[in-house]
């Protein structure tokens, strides 16, 4: 797999905010992308999955914040709207919102979001925790799609917002 047009056409239009990091959240995105694809091989869900992809840490990068969430569904639910999915708005912010659920989300679109939310924790985790996937897979997306820094300046930005806010370091977690 090489690239997806509609990862890219979002990217492009996110370049100027995501600047240097641009190879990094791409690459993450991809990675993520890949893995829903693995735990779910109904082709029907993947552009889903590629937008929820796309959108679900932009906040980071458009609000300058590690509570990326809410910035990132206002994105996601812009976007669908000047291109004509405003129906696919409930599902992919629902999508974004539980992505660091710790248990699993058990209402509205269970299997999309349990799928996205497992594909998020693959790559966040290294492939150290895989879901059933296997590892050979997630390292083969690993070497495609390389790292260029993505968990490392997660890391920082945690550690600047625990020293910011030190009773709500994650405010992206869920329960």
């Amino acid at each position: 797999m090489s690239t997806l047009p509609i990862i890219e056409e979002v990217l492009e239009k996110f370049a100027t905010h995501l600047a240097v990091d641009r190879e990094k959240y791409r690459n993450h995105v991809y990675r993520v992308f890949l893995n829903c694809c693995l735990l779910d091989t109904e082709e029907r869900n993947w552009e889903i999955y590629a937008i929820a992809a796309v959108f679900h840490d932009i906040g980071i990068w458009t609000d300058n914040t590690i509570d990326y969430l809410k910035p990132s569904i206002g994105q996601a639910i812009k976007y669908l709207g000047e291109t004509g999915r405003e129906h696919l708005q409930d599902e992919i912010a629902r999508m974004i919102y539980y992505h660091h659920k710790l248990t699993r989300y058990s209402g509205p679109d269970s299997v999309k979001i349990n799928t996205f939310r497992k594909a998020d924790w693959i790559d966040v985790s290294l492939g150290a925790i895989k879901f059933g996937v296997d590892k050979s897979l997630v390292r083969r997306h690993q070497k495609a799609f390389a790292n260029k820094g993505f968990h490392w300046f997660l890391v920082k930005k945690i550690l600047r917002n625990l020293i910011r806010h030190p009773l709500r370091p994650l405010p992206m977690f869920r329960r």
